[in-house]
Formats: structure tokens, C-alpha cells, sequence
């Protein structure tokens, strides 16, 4: 009996990785068709330009380490822009700090973003990417400051801050 518990535990783990997987495969094929986009390369161009960090996040839809950026701590005036193509995303008026680890934003500049529903890891979130390269940039919450009560949680390795 005791064999048999192990056994379906087992089962469910490895059923629960699979079904995770293959969701957040079936959202990325989703969000990332390069048809929608004004700059598209192929799988070989994106991986030419980014480093590795980078195009697992932008391309591959992944996410940085919680406080693993620097930029989550830089609060001087200035634009953050995409790493992909180098779209201005957000200016430092909107950035706060949210406590989770990651760069904040309570908006985006008009335009500059685009989202999809992202239904892996057994939820359904937000997901916000680049409106000119279809970068996955990171998920926007209705949890975040006024005056929108937005909080664009941003992986870092998708930004690049430009001072004033």
C-alpha cells in the first residue's frame, strides 16, 4: 500500500512538470507569433544579439531571479527601454518600489506595450511584451499605487535604463 502512494505521488509530480511545460509552451507559440511585430528576426538573429539570460526572457518567456537586477534599485531620472529593440517602455515617474524584487512600473508609455492572457503554472496572469519585438517584458498586476493601480512587474534583463 505504502509502494502504491509513492508510486501515484510520483505520477502526479511528474504529470503536474509536464502539464506546466506544455502550457507555457502553447502560451509562448501564442504571444510571440513574429507577424504582429514591426521588427521580426528568426531564433538565430534574436540569440545573435541577446545573451543568454536575456533571450531565455524575452524570447522564451522566462523569468529572472526575485532581486537578482540592479535595476530594481535605480530610482534617477530617465527611460527604461526594451533589450530587444531598444523601444522606450517606461519613464523613472512611474517606477516605485513594489517590495517584490523586481523593476516596478505603476504605467507604460502610451503604446509602447501590448498584453496576452499567460495561463501556465496553473494560473492566469497578465503578460506584458513589447509592442515593436513581442519581447516578453514580464505581468501586470491590479495591485500597484495610485493613480492606476497597475504594477508592471518587469524582469530586468528586459530593460535597459537610458539616464536623463
Amino acid at each position: 500500500m505504502k509502494r502504491r502512494k509513492i508510486l501515484e505521488a510520483g505520477a502526479l509530480v511528474l504529470g503536474t512538470v509536464w502539464l506546466s511545460d506544455y502550457l507555457t509552451r502553447k502560451t509562448e507559440t501564442m504571444a510571440t507569433s513574429n507577424t504582429k511585430f514591426e521588427i521580426n528576426k528568426t531564433e538565430e538573429e534574436w540569440r545573435s544579439i541577446l545573451t543568454p539570460e536575456q533571450f531565455r526572457v524575452l524570447r522564451k518567456h522566462g523569468t529572472e531571479r526575485a532581486g537578482s537586477s540592479p535595476l530594481d534599485k535605480i530610482y534617477d531620472d530617465g527611460t527604461y527601454l526594451c533589450t530587444g529593440c531598444n523601444q522606450p517602455l517606461f519613464t523613472s515617474e512611474t517606477k516605485f518600489n513594489s517590495g517584490t524584487g523586481w523593476p516596478s512600473f505603476f504605467q507604460p508609455i502610451d503604446g509602447a506595450i501590448e498584453t496576452s492572457v499567460d495561463k501556465s503554472l496553473f494560473m492566469t496572469r497578465v503578460e506584458v511584451h513589447c509592442s515593436r519585438c513581442g519581447g516578453h517584458l514580464g505581468h501586470v498586476f491590479g495591485d500597484g499605487p495610485a493613480p492606476t493601480g497597475q504594477r508592471y512587474c518587469m524582469n530586468g534583463v528586459s530593460l535597459q535604463f537610458v539616464p536623463a
